[in-house]
């Protein structure tokens, strides 16, 4: 089985922390990362403060193959992630000439101020991420990828980053509905099962709707044949335990 793959996502902006814009990023990225192999084993949201940044990006970027970050590179006096990257990696910041080169090419030379020019301020030795929206760059230092947090940007950052990531196993993950069933009711079987199944992941996940609630419970991981005994395995758990009324 290829080697396992890890990644954190850094969350930048005040906004995020008191409400006032709900983030659609998390469950963007996750999605994709597990989608290509990658397991997100971390999500963190810090605010617009120099050293809760960079000493985030200090520890997750050391303890994950990847760090990916969204929010605070845009032209405004709060937007500070790309001069924390530069404080956590110490290296130096300037305008970078091919940042500013993708700035012309959506900016008349009159509308080109400072404060645009503050998106083109990229921590030396970085590579730089194409931003097709907007043409203001993301940008890659190490293992750490600086996106932006405007969703629609993100994503096409993420895609355009995407074909050189390492990635691992891609997870598998099979979901079983416990039609008729509490979460109570099969609890202590579920953590017998899931105890004796090595290399799975085993949740049980409750939803309520018109029709009442519904359990679905859920087997990840990367090898198909210990996801199918784990399956296996709870669907015999839940099929005892409705003395086969229903089929499952």
């Amino acid at each position: 089985m290829a080697a396992s793959v890890t990644a954190a996502l850094l969350v930048i902006g005040d906004e995020i922390l008191t409400g006032r814009t709900k983030d659609k990023n998390i469950g963007y990225i996750a999605e994709y990362l597990t989608g290509i192999g990658i397991d997100l084993r971390e999500v963190r949201i810090v605010p617009d403060v120099e050293e809760e940044i960079v000493g985030a990006v200090n520890a997750l970027r050391q303890r994950y193959t990847y760090l990916f970050t969204t929010g605070g590179i845009g032209p405004t006096h709060d937007d500070i992630t790309a001069d924390c990257i530069a404080k956590a990696f110490g290296v130096g910041i300037d305008h970078d000439p091919r940042a500013v080169a993708m700035l012309r090419e959506r900016y008349q030379p009159d509308e080109l101020n400072e404060a645009r020019l503050r998106m083109a301020r990229i921590p030396h030795g970085a590579d730089l991420i194409e931003n097709p929206i907007s043409r203001a760059p993301g940008f890659r230092l190490g293992n750490v990828f600086v996106m932006a947090g405007v969703p629609s940007i993100m994503q096409a950052m993420l895609d355009n980053i995407s074909p050189t990531l390492q990635t691992g196993a891609r997870m598998i993950a099979e979901t079983i509905d416990a039609e008729g069933l509490a979460e109570g009711n099969y609890a202590e079987g579920l953590a017998a099962v899931a105890s004796s199944h090595e290399g799975v992941s085993i949740g049980s996940y409750p939803s309520f709707s018109a029709g009442g609630f519904r359990n679905q419970i859920v087997v990840r991981g990367k090898d198909p044949a210990a996801v199918a005994n784990a399956t296996l395995a709870v669907n015999d758990l839940l099929r005892r335990l409705k003395g086969d009324r229903a089929p499952l």
